[in-house]
């Protein structure tokens, strides 16, 4: 059986109602569910938090994922770079995972950054210690381990970060 080699564009675009139908089919592995939040939980955080800004990973112009751009009041926690901005609650859909969509849209990001968040100079994000896929996807996409370690709600999270 021959694989589809159809090209997959990956774009990113902030939430909005349109993309509704990505929180009511929304598909993560119990395992990935313990390091992440699903968008229902973390759209429901940037409603409270206007500082969160909730995007929407397309693939082919369908949700395909979804993560939260955070400013300072997520980044301090991490780093006292006021420029930089907290990548949070990153998720593929279980149904779009192993097609290479969350390499491309990490390999995206930081042009998405440059225009729509144009002083932030640096991106940081959590990773928990036992989350070793999204470690080495996270490495491979350019961020950097500097040793900054946190206790997170499930255990120690390595503090990555990527210049923008």
């Amino acid at each position: 059986m021959e694989k589809n080699q159809s090209v997959n564009t990956v774009t990113l675009d902030f939430y909005s109602g349109k993309y509704e139908s990505i929180l009511s089919d929304y598909d993560l592995a119990e395992e990935q569910i313990r390091f992440t939040s699903l968008p229902s939980q973390a759209i429901l955080a940037c409603e409270i938090d206007k500082t969160r800004y909730p995007i929407v990973i397309l693939s082919n112009g369908k949700p395909a994922g979804f993560f939260v751009l955070h400013g300072w009041e997520g980044v301090k926690a991490y780093s006292d770079n006021r420029d930089a901005i907290l990548l949070r609650a990153y998720s593929i859909n279980s149904k779009f995972q192993g097609k290479g969509i969350a390499k491309r849209s990490l390999s995206i990001l930081d042009s998405f950054i440059k225009s729509h968040f144009p002083t932030s100079n640096e991106i940081i994000l959590a990773v928990n210690h036992q989350n070793t896929v999204a470690q080495h996807l996270y490495k491979v996409s350019g961020f950097v381990d500097k040793g900054i370690r946190v206790m997170g709600r499930i255990g120690e999270q390595y503090i990555l970060h990527k210049v923008v």
